[in-house]
């Protein structure tokens, strides 16, 4: 099969966008050029690459094939470039980041400290639910992930970054916000607020209450910490989050970390990237740059 890295780069551009317009604009040519390039890719390939749904235009099960390489080669050409800039000593390029909707409490701060050091570096930071980082891995569309549970199904590499407490929280006026000591048993008829089924939180809270032999009422399960946080607050029931996305100090949400047996939840953080991927000079660099702050930031948090 021939193809050019102008066509899988137009590829590329068109399962991003949907649209030849969209392809076209991405890449700066003109939609003639798009379609004239696409339509010799899916010559060479000797079958059709994408298809019409609606307004949209989604790929084949030949064009997703396509698609793969592509990323693959488009991959292999940046962590290129890069490599070149380091020799000339350089440092830009575009680093590729995921991470799971509440790492956003810390890995925006510490990628700032690392863009300060870096300022000719591109950053693409796409923050999700972890089902949403789940899918990016699957398809190799980044450098580094940020996730809290590994991923059953998914070939991985990891580091570990921080600690993740999961911590009961409950609104300043409940009558368990002052108690020194609660026991499991007495959390079994209170009403819970809890994140999404498939989140990180909520798999290893209901791994752990499992383990604790509890089957907690749950009133709400909503899809971010802040509405869950909020909810709590209102009064609607006790809720379960990382301590990182709580404030420093949790009152001035109206928010109390019950002193429950048990607790926190013991959970990590961890970087993770695609068995037998070749690091790219920058995406090396970060998860170094995150190591080195994690120690300290656990310090201080």
């Amino acid at each position: 099969m021939h193809a050019t890295f102008r066509q899988l780069k137009l590829l590329l551009a068109l399962a991003e966008t949907g649209s030849i317009t969209g392809a076209a604009r991405a890449c700066h040519v003109t939609q003639p050029t798009v379609s004239m390039q696409l339509k010799e890719l899916a010559d060479a390939a000797g079958m059709p690459l994408y298809e019409q749904f609606g307004k949209r235009l989604q790929l084949t099960e030949a064009g997703e094939a396509v698609l793969v390489t592509a990323r693959a080669l488009q991959a292999e050409w940046e962590a290129l470039e890069q490599r070149l800039a380091g020799l000339r000593g350089l440092q830009h390029g575009r680093l590729r980041i995921a991470l799971a909707s509440t790492a956003k409490y810390f890995v925006p701060r510490m990628l700032g400290t690392f863009c300060a050091q870096h300022p000719q570096v591109d950053i693409a930071l796409q923050v999700l639910n972890r089902d949403g980082v789940l899918q990016r891995m699957r398809a190799h569309q980044d450098d580094l992930y940020v996730l809290s549970i590994p991923p059953r199904g998914v070939p991985h590499e990891r580091a570990h970054l921080l600690d993740n407490p999961l911590v009961l929280i409950a609104p300043l006026q409940h009558p368990l916000a002052g108690r020194a000591r609660i026991r499991p048993p007495r959390l079994q008829d209170e009403p819970f607020i809890l994140r999404e089924a498939g989140s990180g939180t909520r798999l290893a809270g209901d791994a752990h209450f499992e383990q604790l032999g509890l089957n907690p009422r749950v009133r709400l399960e909503l899809g971010s910490n802040e509405a869950v946080k909020q909810s709590v607050a209102a009064g609607m029931g006790l809720g379960l989050v990382s301590r990182h996305a709580l404030a420093a100090d949790p009152a001035s949400e109206g928010l109390a970390v019950l002193r429950a047996d048990h607790f926190p939840v013991r959970s990590a953080w961890s970087v993770m990237w695609l068995p037998g991927q070749r690091l790219s000079p920058l995406a090396q660099a970060f998860l170094h740059h995150l190591q080195g702050l994690a120690g300290s930031w656990e310090t201080h948090s």
